[in-house]
């Protein structure tokens, strides 16, 4: 890649002075930064511990000064990395992070640039360990990188942190839109199956509020089939329906019709699900039979989802539910007239909420790609306009390594309170 006028490239290694370890003293306070402190998506410390030094794991060993890029040795394809605030001056870092101090640079453009798309794709190329994936600290600080003159990094840092600002608030607003479609369906179906979003309709015609009744009065339930060792190891195409969802495919199947099923124990204890016509469903559900002249499937499917089925479980582990449980549960009914125009009107608001979705997800497809773009483009040289009067990069490098220091070893050290 062509660099612009006066910039340069220049290894890590070249750029970065070594750093310190430290081992911290039993008795005194600090704030240890271990991989997990840090947000993958914000590339911020969020979460870091405040540790006494008796209690430190063994990994707690790199001192940390503000301006320091911090760059996750362990999965680099995640991309933990994070730039050292003010606040965690003095601090200790675990020894999976790569300490990045490079005098020459803003430090705002260094952590910028390991969150570019060359180092993260370099990097994961020279992951080692199954178990364990990993890259060393030579293959970090082997790294060549574009370097800008001292004054148009901090243009291009000024830039990039108004544009991701952005970018992230963008993000923060369209991940808020997600739970509110949610809402939506919900409000939906229990303004459908309480009679109140065909109240216009039965006025135009002249007919009562649909009747209260008990949801005993409508359904039965029953079990699901154990799923043998035997049936287990057929393997196949028919999905499985039981106490975890869909958890499976098999060849066999007890279900040979669209049927209604309740999730009966565990985490989805009273989802409802509506089976294709070949399915297996376990004793960790219960299969819905109901009298098609009462109530059509398609109907109770959306009322069944409206309603609290663990309204009356009393389990103190895991949620457990059954037919003496919801049949006492209430339910509005009304004749099959009505609920074959409740059922037009959800379909029709639900169509619109999943064309909300698919815009939602085109939206934030398209917003996930703008931070690798606006990174590639200021790496570039693309961002900001070039000023001649800048000193070349290449002076910085010359006093750089003039001025190198020598390695500091490690030592024992008092960590800051």
């Amino acid at each position: 890649m062509s660099l612009p006028h006066n910039w340069c490239s220049a290894s890590l290694h070249e750029l970065c002075v070594p750093t310190e370890q430290v081992e911290p003293l039993p008795e005194r306070e600090f704030i240890y930064i271990d991989i997990s402190a840090v947000d993958r998506l914000t590339k911020r410390i969020k979460t870091p511990q405040r540790l006494m030094g008796g209690d430190a794991p063994s990994r707690a060993r790199k001192l940390v000064r503000t301006g320091d890029t911090l760059v996750s040795m362990t999965r680099p394809n995640l991309n933990a990395v994070a730039l050292v605030t003010s606040e965690l001056d003095g601090q200790i870092a675990s020894t999976g992070f790569e300490v990045l101090r490079a005098p020459a640079l803003d430090p705002r453009w260094l952590a910028y640039l390991v969150r570019t798309s060359s180092f993260v794709d370099a990097m994961s190329a020279l992951v080692q360990g199954a178990l364990y994936p990993a890259v060393r600290s030579k293959d970090v600080r082997a790294f060549t990188v574009p370097v800008a003159p001292r004054a148009e990094q901090a243009r291009i840092a000024d830039k990039l942190d108004t544009l991701l600002a952005r970018v992230d608030a963008c993000r923060d607003r369209l991940a808020r839109v997600a739970p509110l479609l949610k809402r939506f369906r919900q409000s939906v179906l229990t303004a459908a199956t309480s009679g109140r979003l065909t109240e216009d309709w039965r006025g135009l015609r002249g007919l009562p509020a649909p009747k209260t009744v008990q949801l005993g009065d409508v359904i039965r339930v029953s079990s699901g089939k154990l799923l043998t060792a035997k049936d287990m190891a057929v393997g196949g195409t028919v999905p499985v329906y039981g106490g975890n969802g869909i958890n499976g495919y098999h060849d066999v199947g007890n279900v040979d019709e669209s049927t209604i099923v309740i999730g009966r124990v565990g985490f989805y204890c009273g989802s409802v699900h509506m089976t294709p016509k070949l399915a297996w469903v376990t004793d960790n559900a219960l299969v819905v039979k109901h009298d098609s002249k009462t109530a059509s499937a398609r109907f109770l499917f959306y009322a069944l989802q409206a309603i609290d089925l663990r309204a009356n479980d009393s389990s103190t582990a895991q949620p457990v539910i059954s037919g003496q449980k919801i049949y006492p549960l209430p339910m509005v009914l009304p004749d099959p007239g009505e609920q074959a125009e409740i059922i037009r009107r959800i379909e029709t608001l639900f169509a619109f909420a999943d064309r909300l979705e698919a815009r939602l997800g085109q939206a934030q497809t398209a917003v996930d790609r703008l931070t690798p773009s606006l990174l590639s483009k200021a790496f570039r040289g693309e961002l900001v306009a070039q000023d001649p009067k800048d000193e070349p990069a290449s002076e910085l490098l010359r006093r750089l390594h003039a001025d190198r220091p020598a390695s500091k070893s490690t030592r024992r050290g008092k960590a800051a309170a």
